[in-house]
């Protein structure tokens, strides 16, 4: 029986078609703007919000029609709701023109009919190195939500992929939005200046010299909404435990800081020590973010005295090149109110540390100081950092004495929510297609990245 879902555009009525297999009815856009629209996305089985985050705007050389395969279910209905939402909303609506096909054989018909050139992912973890893999072998670009993989096993196929994509000329990339969080660009844009923080010690197992924390939550407001997330998010087997899921981004972040534009390879990474403990999560706070009176079948493995043990946290030690770094992650049911997702960061110099709070003294805003350690005179350092400021690309950045350090002001206007970092992603990834190519270091990075997170994953288990 064939089901129709109505998606309402501002300028047309699209009718998808569910549950038929048929692809829903295409719009006429073959005008002279269309043909210029060389980038088409084609999104797969988007089971994950990031998917919907890619669309919050609107980019010039990307067509308005989405070909969306996927199964037919609650994981596609609030992607496409979200898309409606951005299509829908008062201030610079976007004008997406989702095309969906939801046949059992989806993915299959995704590779088939190949509607587009680049294959967004951003869903269950566990099928993301074969999407990514079958993707590549027939011919199309991916821009994949992290993580990439979440299984040791999975790391040669990952390899093997970025190696077809290199011969093919295509293009694999993940989303590293925190890249472009202001206060992780001005920590790494200070750790190379020589007068400001010297230069970066190498650490130790028991003091890293540099240090990543991040606490999330399971329920959370995404673009002014409760997010209602899929039972399977729930199943470490399926989302990844929480060694190779977070912590993508904070490998990246310490590759990318410390490392800058730099070839690394996983010979590079010795791994000291990790360790992965559960969230327990209890039947009304499950119910409350996916809206299931009862745990699937699937989770019943990890019910411990009637609650959900979800191993979503974990930590590890490792060296990258000699420098010692430690990464934790953590997730709690539901942020303190006036709260959200929080990050710890800290780099120590020779000259001072750059370090990163979002508690509840910064009122949940990512907040860089700079602590001095050389000794000298407050002034003297004072006077260095000033003229360190005004070579950076920023204008109008303060500081103020709090405490042993200063505390870096950053005017409101570089301050740019997590939610819009995608289009900024999005954005670059763009620039590389028109390229042709990623920067050389790029690749080796992303493999090493994943070799760190799943070598971490294997030790704690």
């Amino acid at each position: 029986m064939k089901k129709i879902f109505p998606i309402i555009l501002p300028v047309m009525l699209v009718l998808i078609s569910c549950g038929s297999g048929n692809s829903g009815a295409k719009q006429d856009n073959s005008d002279t703007t269309m043909e210029s629209k060389t980038v088409k996305l084609i999104t797969v089985d988007p089971g994950h919000f990031h998917a919907a985050l890619v669309q919050k705007s609107m980019y010039d050389q990307v067509s308005p029609d989405v070909h969306v395969y996927a199964p037919e279910g609650p994981d596609l209905a609030q992607h496409l709701g979200k898309i409606n939402g951005y299509n829908s909303r008062e201030n610079a609506p976007t004008s997406w023109n989702e095309i969906i096909y939801t046949g059992s054989d989806f993915f299959e018909k995704m590779l088939a009919e190949k509607a587009g050139n680049v294959v967004v992912l951003s869903g269950n973890n566990l099928k993301k190195a074969e999407y990514i893999t079958k993707s590549v072998n027939s011919g199309l670009n991916v821009l994949a939500d992290k993580p990439m993989i979440i299984r040791s096993e999975d790391f040669p196929v990952l390899e093997n992929a970025f190696r077809t994509a290199g011969e093919k000329g295509l293009l694999l990339y993940d989303i590293m939005t925190e890249r472009f969080e202001v206060t992780t660009i001005l920590q790494k844009l200070l750790s190379k200046n020589a007068e400001v923080f010297g230069t970066l010690v190498n650490g130790t197992k028991e003091e890293p010299a540099v240090t990543k924390v991040s606490i999330h939550h399971f329920s959370k407001i995404v673009s002014g909404s409760p997010l209602i997330r899929p039972a399977w998010f729930f199943d470490v087997d399926q989302q990844g435990e929480g060694l190779v899921d977070i912590t993508t981004h904070l490998v990246d972040l310490i590759q990318w800081e410390c490392f800058s534009e730099q070839i690394l390879n996983p010979s590079d990474v010795t791994m000291v020590s990790a360790k992965r403990w559960p969230t327990s999560i209890s039947p009304a706070e499950f119910k409350g973010v996916t809206g299931f009176d009862s745990y699937p079948e699937y989770l019943r493995k990890d019910l411990k005295n009637g609650n959900l043990d979800v191993y979503s946290n974990g930590e590890m030690v490792y060296s990258l090149k000699g420098v010692f770094a430690r990464v934790s992650v953590e997730w709690k049911y539901q942020a303190p109110q006036g709260g959200g997702d929080t990050h710890y960061s800290t780099m120590r110099g020779t000259k001072c540390n750059l370090t990163i709070r979002q508690g509840a003294e910064e009122k949940y805003v990512p907040t860089l100081y700079i602590e001095n350690i050389t000794g000298i005179k407050a002034d003297e350092f004072n006077t260095v950092l000033k003229n360190a400021l005004s070579t950076l690309p920023y204008d109008s950045l303060t500081f103020e004495q709090a405490g042993k350090a200063v505390k870096i002001n950053i005017p409101q206007k570089y301050r740019v929510g997590h939610e819009e970092h995608f289009a900024q992603v999005t954005s670059k990834f763009l620039e590389y297609l028109k390229d042709g190519k990623l920067p050389e270091w790029e690749v080796p990075c992303m493999i090493t990245k994943y070799y760190t997170t799943t070598s971490a994953l294997k030790m704690a288990k």
